[in-house]
């Protein structure tokens, strides 16, 4: 799975710290924090129709990410959302979108990691995309990495923080084998997440998930189980280990990026009968329906 250019996307105009510029002139200062040691937070959005889903929840996150890293400044939820407005505007952008945020400790006085040396931030980069769900829905394909997702002693996934190179490392692996993306396993060896998705089994008609232990707290995810237990599909919350996976009915990945995307190969192993299952297209139906009717308006009607 390779993203390609979106040819829209050539003359973006990109927001930081409230300057937009175009794409091709942005730049940050070799002094900010997420150059120096990755210390930022962020969260992926995506645009419906002129609303963002699941906004408030992702600021909560983006804002509970920042409190746990001991951010001195944090911009409020209505002065991001304004960012965000302006943004749009700018890109005349309604609908098949995705925005990434970062949100930086800020500019240090001089090269070294003591947070001390932050003495002008945060940084807010608002960075919106013409970008459709980037999975093929009709299924994909997973390798094990041989990458382990830290646990919350090491380095706690509820922070939504920048440094990915675990998640990098497996991807790169992922490719290697010829695969869409790549399956991590937590420490203890229990399927943990995909290096950008959450993951979900179905078995004889039960929808099972891992813990949130050495995943971040998926707000996708957290949709999927709320319209499973609205409308009376059973759900698991535990370890699965990869045998779990290799004797699924179904599998399915999520996240904001994505939206749902089901899992048909894993390891080379077929899931089910490798083709979407009937409980994924059920789910995928009720979020697509959810999309539609749920979210904060950021974009005003076209001219």
């Amino acid at each position: 799975m390779l993203q390609v250019f979106d040819e829209r996307n050539r003359d973006l105009i990109v927001n930081i710290n409230g300057v937009l510029v175009h794409r091709d002139q942005a730049g940050i200062s070799p002094f900010d924090a997420s150059v120096q040691g990755g210390d930022a937070v962020w969260e992926g959005l995506r645009l419906y129709d002129g609303r963002i889903f699941r906004l408030v929840e992702h600021l909560d996150r983006l804002r509970g990410s920042a409190l746990a890293l001991a951010f001195a400044a944090i911009p409020s939820h209505d002065a991001i959302i304004e960012q965000i407005r302006r943004t749009l505007a700018a890109n005349r952008m309604r609908d098949g979108v995705h925005i990434r945020l970062t949100l930086t400790r800020g500019v240090k006085i001089t090269s070294g990691m003591d947070p001390r040396l932050n003495q002008t931030g945060p940084t807010l980069i608002v960075l919106a995309e013409h970008k459709p769900p980037v999975y093929d829905k009709g299924g994909i394909a997973l390798v094990t990495s041989t990458i382990r997702r830290p646990a919350p002693d090491c380095l706690d996934p509820k922070i939504h923080h920048c440094n990915l190179i675990p998640s990098i490392l497996a991807k790169i692996q992922a490719n290697a084998a010829g695969t869409d993306d790549a399956l991590m396993l937590d420490p203890r060896g229990f399927v943990a997440e995909t290096n950008a998705t959450h993951v979900f089994l179905v078995e004889r008609g039960v929808v099972r998930t891992g813990h949130i232990v050495a995943c971040p707290e998926g707000i996708t995810r957290g949709v999927v189980l709320e319209l499973c237990r609205a409308h009376g599909v059973l759900v698991e919350v535990g370890d699965l280990s990869l045998t779990d996976v290799y004797r699924a009915d179904e599998m399915f990945c999520t996240g904001t990026m994505g939206e749902l995307a089901p899992v048909t190969v894993v390891d080379g192993r077929t899931i089910g009968d490798g083709r979407p299952g009937a409980v994924t297209g059920c789910l995928s139906a009720l979020f697509r329906d959810l999309t539609t009717r749920e979210g904060v308006v950021v974009a005003d009607n076209p001219p």
